[in-house]
């Protein structure tokens, strides 16, 4: 026996004859032309059932004339083929009834079973596991790299039924934004007019509010209000607007003047004319306080100078209503009632950009702090859309039709999102992502327009005033994610009770 499996050259396990092993030419019998198949064939014990049945691969038993074919087509999924046919499932041997078996017997079964644990390791690794749930990507077509897609496996199942498999991340709910208001206040006198800009939030966290002929100062860290001051019969406030230290306010008055006070000493510190007309909006940038008016200039005041003004820029065709710098000082935008969005430089007296794509009035206007030269617009009734553009070429980046009045727009400095008040005809306030432009949340509780818009210092809440005299804080945006630490200043201190 060793002389013959040296000489055949073939590795077989002990107590397997060569004969158990033979490969078979044949020539296929349907066409002549067809190149010969060679095919590997094992002796087996039991006879072929059908020719759709799959043969057996156990090695040869005591009939050595049975023989089968296998042929050499590539099978690339285990789990269909029943590869239970061949032999490889463990079976607990049968009790020996009979202690004394012949030698002969016993070498032939020991060298089946040798060459039964040799494929199986070959098929299914030293793990040995089972041909329905094999631990080795073989007759695979591409390697998978994720978990088994197996319908036998907890994760296969979990994809079909619904339910979640053991290492996938569950997705991210959507934010909740609360539906009301946190606290309200009665603010008397609040005028319901699109054109003005009587609410600002200071960085020192004290709200400006325009009532009437006077400013009101509410200190969000104790509650406390402070009249600032009183313009008298003749006169009416049209705008207030803080410095970015939070120190100084600006008003604009119904007579065209442009005041500075001192917010903590209730002081007037300048007051400066030039306007012809109500001056009914402002912004400061580090140095420069920019007015706009309906005489539809914009003047530039500079505090360090005599003057009442050091430039006018001239380009609106009617009523300025929005005005805002941009983070870096560097850009202007107006608004007006002229349906333009125009935007201007520092060392320019003329637009840069004249943007005309709106068809009603532009009010609402805020800049981006996390994206340079990006700016957001808002037109009136009759356009209701907010356009985004990009102040380096002029494109217009997107847009979208709200449905309503586009009163103001404010853009959250913790996360990429910008809220949105509106007016004519819903009254609603709406919390927008960016640049996708998915609704967060829509809020509802005026009853009027919903003109006038702040931030809080933090970010996180919004105060929002209408013609129903009231003021409503909303909590909108998230908290800032690394917060770094700052000087306390109570801001939560506002409650959640109603005042009215």
């Amino acid at each position: 026996m060793e002389t013959e499996r040296r000489k055949s050259g073939l590795n077989l396990p002990s107590g397997m004859s060569q004969t158990a092993l033979r490969l078979d030419t044949y020539r296929s019998s349907s066409n002549n032309s067809t190149p010969l198949r060679s095919n590997l064939s094992l002796s087996s014990p039991r006879s072929v059932s059908s020719p759709r049945s799959i043969t057996s691969l156990s090695a040869a038993s005591s009939s050595p004339t049975s023989k089968s074919i296998c042929s050499d087509r590539f099978i690339p999924c285990r789990s269909s083929s029943r590869l239970h046919a061949f032999g490889l499932i463990e079976k607990p041997s049968p009790k020996n009834s009979n202690a004394n078996n012949n030698n002969s017997s016993n070498n032939k079964e020991g060298g089946n079973e040798a060459y039964t644990r040799l494929l199986k390791k070959e098929l299914f690794g030293n793990g040995g596991g089972s041909p329905m749930s094999p631990n080795k990507n073989i007759f695979r077509f591409k390697m998978e790299h994720s978990s088994p897609k197996s319908s036998f496996s907890p994760s296969g199942l979990g994809r079909d039924c619904g339910v979640p498999s053991e290492g996938s991340t569950p997705p991210k709910p959507p934010r909740k934004v609360p539906k009301t208001p946190h606290k309200v206040l009665d603010a008397p006198s609040l005028q319901d007019d699109f054109y003005l800009n009587l609410v600002d939030w200071s960085s020192q966290n004290v709200l400006a509010v325009g009532l009437g002929t006077c400013v009101y100062l509410w200190n969000a860290s104790n509650s406390k209000v402070t009249k600032l001051c009183d313009l008298g019969p003749s006169d009416g406030v049209c705008a207030v607007q803080w410095t970015r230290e939070g120190s100084y306010v600006s008003i604009g008055t119904s007579n065209g003047q442009v005041q500075v006070w001192d917010g903590s000493q209730c002081k007037r510190i300048r007051t400066m004319g030039g306007h012809q007309t109500r001056a009914g909006v402002l912004a400061w940038n580090s140095r420069i306080l920019s007015s706009g008016s309906r005489d539809r200039n914009i003047l530039q005041h500079d505090l360090r100078v005599s003057n009442d003004y050091v430039s006018k820029l001239v380009g609106h065709k009617s009523e300025v209503c929005g005005l805002k710098w941009s983070p870096d000082d560097r850009e202007l935008a107006s608004g007006g009632n002229d349906n333009q969005l125009l935007v201007w430089n520092q060392h320019s007296q003329q637009p840069i950009l004249k943007l005309t794509e709106h068809t009603a009035a532009v009010k609402a206007i805020a800049w981006s702090p996390h994206h340079s030269s990006l700016l957001a617009s808002g037109g009136g009734t009759a356009d209701r859309c907010i356009r985004f553009w990009n102040t380096t070429n002029g494109n217009q980046l997107n847009n979208i039709d709200t449905g309503s009045q586009v009163c103001n727009l404010a853009w959250s400095k913790n996360v990429n999102e910008l809220v949105s008040t509106h007016g004519y005809s819903q009254n609603q306030i709406m919390v927008w992502k960016y640049p996708s432009l998915a609704k967060v949340a829509t809020l509802t509780g005026h009853s009027l327009r919903v003109l006038y818009l702040a931030v809080s210092p933090d970010g996180q809440t919004i105060v929002t005033g209408a013609g129903d005299e009231t003021l409503r804080f909303w909590n909108v945006f998230p908290s800032i994610k690394t917060p770094a630490p700052v000087k306390e200043t109570g801001l939560w201190s506002l409650g959640r009770t109603y005042i009215r």
